[in-house]
């Protein structure tokens, strides 16, 4: 598929059994960008405009009012982390490499009828997380007036 997603054919009918896969290069080290997936500050900076710590994860608050709890259910620092988010199972998988990492991002059990949102919403975390990781700098717009829902990609 065009823009390196991949969905995995849902041959038994379940309603969840679609699978979301995007790659990306970064300059940080696994040290850097595991620490960005699970802290706060650094949500803050390239995924959401609020975020805080839980017993058993995060909860992330978006710029239009959404607030999602995501529980972490496995870590290996810096190399992997996988938590549920939005109903889905979000794997994250960091290869250290000479000039970086390597992140795989998969994300599991994404409802059919929600996997075009969904593709498109993960790419719209990772390249905000390239640019903060990387560079120090958040691509997003923080107006409230201008968000996803409003098909604004600089939420």
């Amino acid at each position: 598929m065009f823009g390196g997603g991949w969905l995995a054919v849902n041959r038994s009918g379940d309603e969840k059994t679609d699978t979301i896969l995007w790659r990306l290069r970064l300059a940080a080290d696994p040290e850097r960008v595991f620490a960005a997936w699970t802290s706060p500050q650094d949500h803050a900076r390239f995924w959401c405009e609020h975020s805080e710590e839980l017993p058993s994860g995060f909860r992330l608050h978006f710029i239009d009012g959404t607030v999602e709890n995501c529980v972490i259910e496995s870590a290996s620092r810096p190399s992997r982390l996988t938590f549920r988010c939005f109903g889905s199972e979000v794997f994250i998988r960091l290869d250290p490499v000479e000039t970086g990492t390597d992140l795989t991002l998969t994300a599991r059990d994404v409802a059919s009828h929600e996997w075009h949102e969904v593709h498109a919403g993960w790419l719209n975390v990772l390249l905000p997380l390239k640019a903060w990781v990387d560079f120090g700098i958040d691509l997003r717009n923080h107006d409230p007036a201008r968000t996803w829902r409003e098909r604004y990609a600089d939420q």
